[in-house]
């Protein structure tokens, strides 16, 4: 009797203790989403490697409480229309639980079936695309919710479990056919084979929440087998919602995606994360080139040492974007063309940050180049960007060029020039090297960095005078 009653009123000890389990799972999906952005001070973007993460949560939780809710685990009445079968079996539960969570992957997988089988942006921004593929589970659940087919126990008659069932099947296998597409690109960062991982996990899991959920609506006269199904509903689906979030790549074109931390070292560029040579580094052993204000820009824009100068002055400008771009794209051309993957995450990661509106360092170009490089056909392109970099460099050499050979930056650059030249010819008198440590590139900009440029200058001015 007593095993009947929590059967129908819900709080059984397995009810309990699945219930922990769900908590403990979100926990971990919480602690996996915060804490790149607040321990590992990841940037926050407006692209959809930062908002899908965030509604992959939203979803998961969606999809635990309606369970709870629904198949009554807990005991409480049902007195407001808030708490209805409707609201949480089908709406909660469809298309902002399960509905939802199968549509961020799929999403997901979309993008990169485009950008590096077709080498150009998805067609359909996924702010677009997602509620588009989340119309179906909501035509079903409007449906569902004018036929009224479920009874107080929130349950369905058979004919009605089967063609649901075969909405949620049919979101498994449209992830695993966009999945299938990109088997064969050979990825930086492992997606593919993540997105594999997650699928295989998910998919099991599914299979078995699919059969517990079966179970649980069609034989409710069952008592223990009620008592079981719905503990393994709420199991399946933790493992479900951690699976998808872990194993498949969460953030699968974020700049940062290396901050899973699968590599023992950190990257402060997206050069560095993916192989380019000397990216971002400067190293004491190179030569020391002399800098003739007389030469074009572009040109002395190809020594690295006068490019980080120049770039530090036009950041205390508040103007470092431009400089900033010509360095990632003088980065971008190091990659070879027959590595059309490489070069694609490169392309992307400039266009996220530079190129689309509203972007961290959105530059000032034309809206003819930014269609162009927007539209592109061939993301992978080497001229992709070379119309941009060229409206920039006019600028640089209007509004940047004239003030920085007064600046303290450039006085500051033809000092250290000067003693690195000492230095080097003191190394190869004496055979020691003194080469420092690695330095690393300014990734955002700093208004007050030239006054303390500038101070440190004048204290080094004055100690030489003083000597």
């Amino acid at each position: 009797m007593k095993m009947e009653t929590c059967a129908q009123e819900g709080g059984c000890v397995t009810d309990y203790i699945a219930i922990a389990i769900s908590i403990l799972s979100m926990i971990v999906l919480l602690s996996r989403l915060l804490v790149p952005l607040l321990v590992h001070k990841v940037p926050r973007t407006k692209n959809s490697g930062f908002w899908i993460p965030i509604i992959h949560v939203f979803a998961s939780f969606n999809l635990l409480l309606s369970t709870v809710v629904s198949v009554n685990f807990l005991k409480f009445k049902k007195r407001h229309w808030w708490q209805s079968c409707y609201v949480w079996a089908v709406w909660v539960e469809g298309p902002l639980g399960f509905g939802l969570l199968l549509s961020c992957r799929v999403t997901q997988a979309f993008q990169l079936y485009y950008i590096f089988v077709k080498r150009r942006l998805p067609p359909i921004r996924s702010y677009i695309f997602l509620p588009l593929i989340l119309l179906p589970w909501i035509a079903g659940a409007a449906f569902i919710h004018m036929k009224k087919p479920l009874n107080n126990r929130c349950h369905m008659g058979t004919h009605w479990v089967f063609p649901a069932m075969l909405l949620h099947m049919l979101y498994v296998a449209a992830l695993v056919g966009f999945t299938g597409a990109i088997r064969h690109i050979e990825f930086r960062f492992d997606e593919v084979k993540d997105l594999w991982w997650g699928i295989l996990f998910s998919a099991s899991s599914i299979g078995v929440w699919v059969a517990a959920y079966i179970l649980n609506e069609i034989h409710e006269e069952i008592s223990w087998l009620q008592i079981a199904s719905r503990f393994l509903l709420l199991i399946m689906a933790s493992i479900l919602v951690l699976a998808l979030f872990s194993l498949s790549s969460s953030q699968p074109l974020h700049t940062q995606i290396s901050l899973r931390r699968r590599e023992p070292q950190e990257f402060e560029t997206m050069g560095q994360a993916l192989g380019i040579p000397d990216s971002g580094l400067l190293l004491q052993t190179e030569a020391v080139q002399v800098i003739d204000p007389n030469e074009p820009l572009d040109k002395l824009l190809l020594d690295k040492r006068f490019r980080q100068s120049f770039m530090a002055f036009a950041d205390s400008c508040l103007a470092g974007e431009s400089v900033h771009f010509y360095d990632e794209v003088h980065e971008l051309g190091k990659l070879p063309v027959d590595d059309p993957v490489r070069r694609i995450y490169m392309a992307r990661y400039i266009i996220d940050k530079y190129i689309v509106a509203g972007a961290a360092m959105e530059v000032n170009i034309s809206h003819r180049s930014r269609q162009e490089i927007l539209t592109t056909a061939d993301l992978a392109h080497p001229s992709l960007f070379n119309n941009a970099l060229n409206e920039l460099m006019q600028l640089m050499k209007t509004n940047l060029a004239k003030d920085y050979w007064s600046s303290m930056y450039f006085m500051k650059f033809k000092e250290e020039a000067s003693m690195r030249s000492n230095g080097l010819e003191l190394e190869q008198m004496t055979g020691l090297n003194f080469s420092p440590r690695l330095s690393s590139v300014h990734g955002a900009d700093d208004p007050f960095h030239q006054e303390h440029f500038s101070k440190g200058s004048a204290n080094d001015s004055h100690d030489s005078d003083t000597q």
